[in-house]
């Protein structure tokens, strides 16, 4: 049999869906979007929202910043003229703060000052950062935690099926469980391997199978491979 054609594909950015109806509530992260969902009724004005790589921390936040009108802040960044003013604030990956712990503690103060919310996201606890400033980890101590845990099977495959469906991709349940079943539990592999699946498809000018499956598992970064 001839084989198809290679179809030329352009890199096209599919960049994700953050909506609320795209976020799949399961056991690994029920906790957590208890937690943005109580907003404003939070036990205090700061909240950590913390998970491993791939969780789901970026989504969580990212709703959270549209209903509070947050302003997305990074502590190597200076402050702009408009802190002062913003209602709420969103320091995504806090653990990075590296050489920038006092910048990072003076927003916390101006933040505490104008009664603003503050939500952090990270890997870890704040006692796992590596700190050299004992005010900021003081300051950091007094938050409410909200975890993500590693995401399940389960919650792998609604991914993947979500993935797939942004992409407009009819996949056949078996070749998304065969998948799931094979690939690190984060939510960054899916997409990265969601991404792959799709340019072959489409190059090769097939549906993904679980024949274009297999091959791309075998050349996946081990390093998101699930292994026992």
């Amino acid at each position: 049999m001839t084989p198809s054609p290679r179809q030329l594909t352009l890199n096209l950015p599919h960049s994700p869906s953050f909506a609320r109806d795209d976020f799949l509530v399961a056991p690994s992260n029920r906790e957590a979007f208890a937690a943005i969902d109580a907003w404003p009724r939070w036990p205090a004005r700061m909240l950590l929202l913390v998970g491993p790589e791939g969780s789901g921390k970026s989504h969580l936040a990212a709703l959270w910043a549209e209903k509070a009108a947050a302003l997305t802040v990074s502590p190597p960044e200076p402050a702009g003229s408009g802190v002062a003013e913003a209602p709420a604030f969103l320091i995504e990956d806090a653990d990075r703060v590296g050489e920038a712990e006092v910048r990072l503690f003076h927003l916390l103060n101006a933040a505490l000052q104008t009664k603003a919310w503050v939500l952090l996201t990270a890997r870890t606890a704040p006692d796992a950062w590596g700190l050299k400033l004992p005010d900021l980890l003081s300051r950091l101590r007094l938050a409410p935690v909200a975890r993500l845990e590693t995401p399940d099977l389960e919650l792998t495959e609604g991914v993947l099926v979500k993935l797939f469906s942004d992409r407009q991709l009819q996949v056949e349940p078996r070749v998304v469980s065969y998948i799931a079943m094979r690939i690190e539990r984060s939510l960054g592999a899916a997409r990265q391997l969601v991404d792959l699946l799709d340019r072959e498809a489409l190059a090769q000018g097939r549906r993904v199978s679980r024949t274009i499956a297999t091959q791309f598992l075998r050349e996946f970064p081990e390093s998101m491979m699930d292994t026992p």
